[in-house]
């Protein structure tokens, strides 16, 4: 049996040539689509939201992306419903992202499901692997936050601005550090106080 294409191994997790003549003429396309949504003003919303689903794999309804978006393919990256991204969204999306429903990423989040091996032999020859990130429904990313190659994060959850997300983070938690660890469940104190001792009056 032959050998996979780097274009095939790009998804398969497996490590590959990231400087492969085919990948990047199909990345320049996608990032050709990056640029017209980057450009658009702020009263084209319309335009804005047709090229973010012509940009991404699935695209839900409801949702807003702030400008600028930063992509390294897009295509590969799936939407939910009711998404919401603060400006400088960046998805290292060498393979797929999968956001969930009524996701809120605060400025400055970055999803990297690209990672390179820390064999310096292998990282001269630009090697690099993808694995997947998954992120549930309902969850709020913090501002600056990072979320690396493979992690997976449930349902409901918020994670810390600043944190860099290593490992899986389980649902209905709070999360954050670095590396980013659960420090406490979502409580009923939740529905009453919304930051720190101010009450929930709505």
């Amino acid at each position: 049996m032959p050998d996979m294409s780097n274009m095939e191994r790009m998804k398969s997790g497996k490590l590959y040539i990231c400087t492969d003549e085919e990948i990047a003429r199909e990345q320049l396309k996608c990032q050709e689509k990056l640029y017209d949504f980057n450009q658009t003003r702020p009263m084209q919303r319309e335009l804005r939201a047709k090229l973010l689903r012509e940009l991404l794999a699935e695209v839900g309804g409801n949702c807003y992306v702030e400008p600028p978006l930063h992509a390294n393919w897009g295509c590969h990256t799936h939407f939910g419903n009711n998404v919401y991204a603060n400006f400088n969204l960046t998805l290292v999306d060498d393979t797929d992202i999968y956001v969930g429903d009524s996701v809120m990423f605060g400025p400055n989040v970055t999803l990297t499901a690209a990672g390179h091996p820390v064999d310096p032999e292998l990282r001269k020859r630009v090697a690099q692997f993808n694995l997947p990130i998954h992120i549930g429904n309902n969850v709020w990313i913090g501002a600056g936050a990072v979320v690396l190659p493979g992690v997976r994060i449930g349902d409901n959850s918020v994670i810390g601005a600043g944190s860099v997300v290593t490992r899986d983070i389980p649902s209905g938690v709070v999360a954050f550090g670095n590396p980013c660890r659960v420090y406490r469940a979502i409580s009923e104190r939740d529905r009453e106080y919304y930051y720190k001792d101010l009450r929930v009056d709505l």
